[in-house]
């Protein structure tokens, strides 16, 4: 027995309702896709915008960057970082400067500008090649204060 002799072989009433829910059906899947089509537009849009934003303050914080005093090739690494900290405007927020495990330097910051942290740990990096081997940040009771332990290591 094939399905089209199956169908024929059921009443009206019975034809009538498997018309219907198989229609009912179509329809729940095509709302189903659609909404599943929407939801990944909307997360995709909100990830361009957010891209967007990251843009922006990148492009922002770029001359601020390049004003920033250039290092002196011969200054010892904690100096260097002293310096150049106070120079982007971290002095107040620089807590510590101390040698690390594995010739590292832990550099502790306390309620500092996230975006001047950024700022100068790219201008180290960018400068004489420090590379950021950890770091935590964490949040404070102010919006864009961080408190920050950094382990940075030389070339």
């Amino acid at each position: 027995m094939n399905l089209s002799s199956w169908y024929a072989g059921l009443s009206s009433r019975d034809r009538q309702v498997l018309l219907w829910g198989t229609a009912v059906a179509a329809i729940l899947l095509v709302v189903g896709g659609l909404s599943a089509l929407s939801s990944a537009v909307s997360s995709a849009e909100r990830r361009v915008e957010r891209k967007r934003d990251d843009l922006a303050w990148m492009q922002a914080a770029a001359p601020r960057l390049q004003a920033m005093p250039a290092a002196r090739s011969d200054e010892p690494l904690p100096l260097l970082v002293d310096r150049t900290a106070r120079d982007a405007g971290l002095g107040g927020a620089l807590a510590g400067v101390e040698p690390a495990a594995g010739g590292g330097l832990r550099v502790r910051f306390e309620s500092a500008t996230f975006d001047t942290l950024v700022l100068w740990l790219a201008r180290v990096q960018q400068e004489r090649g420090l590379s950021v081997e950890s770091a935590s940040v964490d949040g404070t009771e102010n919006a864009g204060l961080v408190n920050a332990s950094i382990v940075l290591r030389g070339p």
